[in-house]
C-alpha cells in the first residue's frame, strides 16, 4: 500500500497548481508555464474546446426555437432563476454556458445575482470586455478616506503589468491624457456613430471636464504577430461574442493564455474537477496540494504541488478557503483576520438616461460594434469642483443605435403596410447607463451554509449584502447627470432610467479575500500571497481592497501576471 501511495502522489505531482481557467487562471497558467513549471489546471465544468465548444457561434435568429431565442419562463423559474436577473444574456444561444440554479443553489438574506459559468474558459467567454485600468487615486483612496484598509500596493506597482498584459491581450482603445483613466497600450479604437458624435460634441461643449470616449474593449482591431500565430484574427464586428468567437478575436482562455500555455508542454487542464479543500502540511505551515471532487465520477482525489493558485472567482475561491478548515485554520484556511468572505463589493449600475435622436434618419451604421462609448468618472477627482456630498464616482458606458425588426414582437400591427414599415430601421435612441463604485462593508459578506447543500452533496454559500447611503446618493446623481447630458446633445425626449438593482448583478464580484498590508485586517499581502500560508496566492476579484468604478478584469490579469512572477522567482529561492 506505501508504494502504492508513493506511486500515486509522484504522478498527482506538479510544480503548480492553478484553480479555475477564466480570466485569472487563464493568465496563471500561460505566466507559469512559460516559466517553466509543470502546472495542473484543474477546472469545475466541463471541456470548451476553442471554436468547435461554441455551439451557437453561427446560429441564426430563425434557426432557434423561440424568438430571438428567449428561453419559455417556466424553464427560466424552474433552472435559472438567479441566472436570468441579468435580463439580457441567458437565452437559447448562452444557455449551455450558464449554471443552473436548481442544480447550483445559494441563499439570499438579502437579494445577491450570482451570475455563473461553469466550464472551461469560465466567465473569460462571457465578460463584456471592457477593460479599463485603475487609476493612481484608486489605489489611494482607501487610506486618505479611512475607509476599509489601504491598498498594499500603489498604481506604479502594477503599471508595467497593465502593459505587460494589454499587449498580449489586445485592447483596443483611445488615449486621453486622464489622470483619473490611466491610458495604456492600446490598437486602433472603433469608430463613434454619428450621433455619438453629436453626444460627444454637446456634452464636452457644455461640460468640459467630462469626456466622451470610445469604449476599450478586448475586442483586436489590428492583431500583432504574437496575436496572429495563436490562431487569433481582426473583429467581425458581428457582436455575437457571447456566443463564443471562432475567429478568436477577443480575449479569452480559450482563444489567448490556454493556448499560449498548451505550446509550452508544461500545461495540463483537467475539466469536471471541482476543488473542495486545500491540504494543509501543518509542520511546514504550507498548502500541500488540493482535494477534489470529480464531477462525473464522484471519486475524490488528490492533487499535490509547490506553489497553488487559487483564480476561482472570488467567490468560488473564498468558498475553497471557507470548506478548507483544519486544526490550523478552524474558521477557514488563511482566515486569522475574520474578513474571509467580507467586504463584498461589485459595481452598481441601472441608473441613467435615455432619449431620441432625431434628423438623422438617412443614417444608418455598418455592422454592430461589440462596444459602446464611455464617460469617465468625473466627480470627487480631488478639487472643490468635482466634489459631491458621497464619496468615490461612476462612469458611464453607453451608445446610440436604431432598432431593428425586433422592436414589433409584442406590437400590435398587422398586414402588408406593417411589413413594410419594420423593413426600415426604427428611431435612433441614445443610452447611457451609470456604473458606480461600492465601498467595502464589513458586513456585506457571504458564510458558508453547510445545512443547504448542492447536487454534489457540497455547503452552499448564503449572501447578506445590499448597497448603502453612500451608493444611494451616488445613484440620483447617476440620473441626473445622464438626463443633463443628454439634453446638452440637443436630444428630445429625455427620460430617466431607475432600473431593479443588487449587489452581483455587475458579475464584478470582489473583495472577498482582501490584500492587504496587515494580517490582522486583510487575508492577502502585496503580491497576493495569504499572508497565513505564502506559497498559496489569490489573484482574481477575491483579491480587491477598493472597487473602482471600472470593470475590473484587466486588474486581475495584471495581479495575476505580477503574482505569477514572484512566485517563480520565491520558489527559486527556495521560499515556497
Amino acid at each position: 500500500m506505501a508504494n502504492l501511495n508513493t506511486r500515486w502522489r509522484k504522478e498527482n505531482t506538479y510544480d503548480a497548481i492553478v484553480v479555475g481557467s477564466g480570466i485569472a487562471g487563464g493568465w496563471a497558467a500561460k505566466e507559469l508555464t512559460e516559466k517553466g513549471l509543470k502546472v495542473l489546471v484543474l477546472e469545475r465544468g466541463g471541456p470548451m474546446p476553442h471554436i468547435t465548444g461554441y455551439k451557437t457561434a453561427t446560429l441564426d435568429p430563425w434557426e432557434t426555437r423561440y424568438p430571438l431565442g428567449r428561453l419559455p419562463d417556466a424553464e427560466m423559474k424552474a433552472k435559472y432563476p438567479a441566472q436570468q436577473r441579468t435580463g439580457y444574456a441567458l437565452t437559447e444561444y448562452t444557455q449551455h454556458l450558464f449554471v443552473r440554479d436548481d442544480e447550483n443553489p445559494y441563499e439570499e438574506k438579502q437579494r445577491f445575482d450570482w451570475i455563473r459559468g461553469y466550464h472551461v474558459g469560465g466567465r473569460s467567454l462571457m465578460w463584456a470586455r471592457q477593460s479599463y485600468r485603475h487609476s493612481p487615486q484608486d489605489f489611494e483612496a482607501n487610506a486618505k478616506e479611512g475607509i476599509g484598509v489601504d491598498w498594499p500596493i500603489r498604481y506604479a506597482d502594477l503599471a508595467p503589468w497593465y502593459d505587460y498584459v494589454e499587449r498580449f491581450a489586445g485592447v483596443s482603445g483611445r488615449k486621453e491624457g486622464l489622470p483619473q483613466l490611466p491610458d495604456g497600450v492600446f490598437q486602433p479604437p472603433m469608430e463613434f456613430n454619428c450621433v455619438e458624435e453629436v453626444l460627444k460634441k454637446g456634452v464636452e461643449a457644455r461640460y468640459p471636464e467630462r469626456r466622451v470616449t470610445i469604449g476599450r474593449t478586448a475586442n483586436l482591431t489590428a492583431p500583432t504577430e504574437e496575436q496572429l500565430a495563436l490562431g487569433r484574427g481582426k473583429c467581425q464586428h458581428r457582436n455575437r461574442c457571447i456566443q463564443g468567437c471562432p475567429f478568436g478575436a477577443y480575449f479569452s482562455s480559450n482563444s489567448a493564455t490556454l493556448v499560449a500555455a498548451e505550446r509550452t508542454g508544461n500545461l495540463k487542464i483537467r475539466p469536471n474537477s471541482i476543488v473542495t479543500t486545500i491540504l494543509h502540511d501543518p509542520k511546514k505551515n504550507r498548502a500541500d496540494g488540493v482535494r477534489i471532487l470529480d464531477a462525473e465520477s464522484g471519486q475524490e482525489e488528490e492533487f499535490y504541488a509547490d506553489v497553488l493558485f487559487l483564480c476561482a472567482s472570488a467567490l468560488g475561491s473564498t468558498w475553497i478557503m471557507m470548506n478548507s478548515t483544519s486544526s490550523r485554520f478552524e474558521n477557514g484556511f488563511g482566515n486569522g483576520s475574520d474578513q474571509l468572505g467580507r467586504n463584498i463589493m461589485d459595481h452598481h449600475l441601472g441608473v441613467g438616461a435615455q432619449a431620441e435622436a432625431p434628423g438623422f434618419e438617412e443614417h444608418y451604421y455598418s455592422g454592430r460594434r461589440p462596444n459602446g462609448v464611455y464617460i469617465p468618472r468625473f466627480r470627487n477627482l480631488g478639487d472643490a469642483a468635482t466634489k459631491k456630498d458621497y464619496l468615490r464616482g461612476f462612469g458611464f458606458q453607453g451608445g446610440a443605435g436604431r432598432p431593428s425588426w425586433t422592436r414589433a414582437i409584442g406590437a400590435p400591427g398587422l398586414g402588408a403596410d406593417r411589413k413594410a414599415e419594420l423593413t426600415q430601421p426604427g428611431p435612433w435612441i441614445a443610452r447611457l447607463g451609470g456604473f458606480g463604485e461600492i465601498l467595502p462593508y464589513a458586513d456585506n459578506r457571504v458564510t458558508l451554509n453547510k445545512d443547504k447543500k448542492d447536487k454534489y452533496g457540497l455547503p452552499t454559500l448564503t449572501f447578506d449584502a445590499s448597497i448603502k447611503e453612500n451608493e444611494q446618493k451616488m445613484r440620483k446623481d447617476m440620473i441626473a447627470t445622464a438626463m443633463e447630458m443628454m439634453e446638452a446633445a440637443g436630444f428630445k425626449n429625455v427620460q430617466p432610467v431607475d432600473g431593479d438593482y443588487a449587489i452581483g448583478l455587475g458579475i464584478h464580484e470582489m473583495g472577498t479575500a482582501r490584500m492587504g498590508r496587515d494580517p490582522k485586517t486583510s487575508v492577502l499581502n502585496a503580491h497576493n500571497q495569504v499572508h497565513e500560508c505564502k506559497n498559496v496566492y489569490v489573484t482574481d476579484g477575491a483579491a480587491m481592497t477598493s472597487a473602482s468604478c471600472v470593470n475590473p478584469s484587466l486588474t486581475y490579469m495584471a495581479l495575476t501576471a505580477r503574482a505569477a512572477d514572484h512566485a517563480v522567482n520565491a520558489k527559486k529561492r527556495g521560499e515556497l
